[in-house]
């Protein structure tokens, strides 16, 4: 599958029940994040896991466009050979995200306090992102931006010759712009200070500190307060990335919604700032377990173990868990469509600037199969009967989503009647074994319409 090619039409249909062991891909944050401090540390960092979609192999030609030695040396074992920090060369062509937000707004961030000019693209749903909430904090620093109307892609960064250290605080929970930031501050002179009011996703922090940077990270009045110390030479690393918990939502849900499922998921990371799913579900009544908890990489990791659960209910989802949980409320949706009662979902208007309208791509979907879907700005809720009751039968659009596209096939799983997403190519992006591993467990995806 390929996100950026013709559109393949996907096709779930209901299935009997899901059994077996879910070997899902390595974590995606965490797969860009070690390329790129990869690359700004001097010598060798050796990963092993790291996710093949398309959004991380797009990471890692950048990171060869600005002057690293990125080799793939085969079954997720890459190496690069880092530049140090401040030692990125000017590409000498157009830099192509794909469809990765994160990829584009983490790279903006590690040049943008460099001498260097770079222009980003990507395709049509990343071409339609915001980018000014990156480059905004980034002008702090002395760099310049120029893009499309409403601060979009093509955009052109030019690097600041004489950075600045910056005083940040977040004015929306986003970790990509808290790591822009930070990845900026590595080489500007002094210490870079971003404060989040409320905690997102800290892959980055720790990462930082486990390449040698110095960082401290302190809870004020005024929030989680992270304070880097700028121009450090970065040691090269070893890194185990642990398995993707935005991946494994999949398998999990799918599990919990169909009948007589059980499904093991090995590996998985369950760092605090991205469980909030498995959280949520389980306050739901969900049947899934944390078997074997472990660290690895310095993140904590478990194997979960998702039952088939005939007995959740609709609950009210705490507005503060929303920073853990963001990419995986299109998922919690389909599982709330087969719990008892109403599953509310407040503060999530980071929703509505995804890979898409994520609140407004579900609803439509969900409507058509049959599901009670109200919606406002910043919130959005399911009211559903139980299990057996979303009727299916839809076309669903996933608006070049990977995350859409896989939570209507999920839906379909489960569905009185088959469930098709107009373009499933996007899924390459994220979980390019998506189709076959799901295959494996007993579903029935298909290319095609119903």
């Amino acid at each position: 599958m390929s996100g950026h090619g013709t559109p393949l039409p996907m096709t779930s249909s209901p299935c009997g029940p899901l059994v077996g062991e879910a070997q899902v891909p390595g974590d995606k944050s965490i797969s860009h994040r070690a390329l790129i401090l990869g690359a700004l540390s001097v010598g060798e960092t050796r990963i092993t896991g790291l996710l093949e979609g398309e959004d991380v192999l797009d990471t890692a030609k950048a990171m060869r466009a600005f002057g690293a030695e990125v080799i793939d040396h085969g079954g997720g074992a890459w190496s690069v050979h880092g530049v140090g920090v401040g030692g990125f060369a000017e590409p000498g062509k157009v830099i192509d995200c794909g469809n990765s937000g994160t990829g584009v707004r983490l790279i903006m961030g590690a040049m943008a306090t460099s001498p260097i000019t770079a222009t980003f693209t990507g395709d049509a749903s990343l071409n339609k992102r915001p980018m000014a909430r990156v480059t905004d904090p980034l002008a702090l620093f002395g760099a310049q931006a120029v893009g499309r109307s409403g601060g979009r892609l093509p955009m052109t960064i030019v690097g600041a010759a004489d950075p600045l250290p910056v005083r940040y605080t977040v004015p929306v929970p986003s970790a990509q712009v808290k790591s822009a930031v930070l990845l900026a501050g590595l080489n500007a002179p002094g210490q870079t200070v971003v404060i989040e009011k409320e905690a997102t996703r800290d892959h980055t922090e720790r990462m930082l500190t486990g390449f040698g940077a110095e960082l401290t990270v302190e809870d004020t009045d005024e929030g989680r307060v992270i304070t880097l110390t700028g121009q450090p030479e970065l040691a090269p690393q070893v890194i185990a990335v642990p398995r993707d918990p935005s991946s494994a939502a999949f398998p999990v849900c799918a599990a919990l919604i169909v009948p007589g499922s059980d499904v093991l998921v090995p590996g998985i990371g369950l760092n605090p700032t991205r469980a909030g799913l498995f959280t949520t579900l389980r306050e739901m009544g969900a049947d899934l377990t944390y078997e074997n908890p472990r660290e690895e990489g310095g993140e904590p990791v478990a194997d979960l173990r998702a039952r088939y659960s005939p007995d959740m209910a609709g609950i009210e989802v705490p507005p503060a868990r929303a920073a853990s949980m963001i990419d995986e409320y299109p998922v919690l949706s389909v599982v709330a469509a087969h719990a008892r009662g109403t599953t509310m979902m407040r503060g999530v208007t980071e929703l509505r600037v995804k890979e898409s309208d994520r609140i407004d791509a579900m609803a439509t979907g969900l409507r058509a199969c049959g599901v009670v879907v109200d919606e406002g700005e910043d919130w959005w809720s399911v009211t559903a009967s139980g299990p057996g009751a979303v009727t299916g039968g839809a076309t669903c659009e996933s608006h070049l989503d990977h995350r859409i596209a896989m939570s209507f096939l999920v839906l379909g799983m489960a569905a009185q009647a088959p469930v098709t997403v107009d373009d499933g190519s996007p899924i390459a992006t994220s979980f390019p074994i998506f189709e076959s591993l799901m295959g494996t467990l007993g579903a029935k995806i298909s290319r095609g319409s119903a």
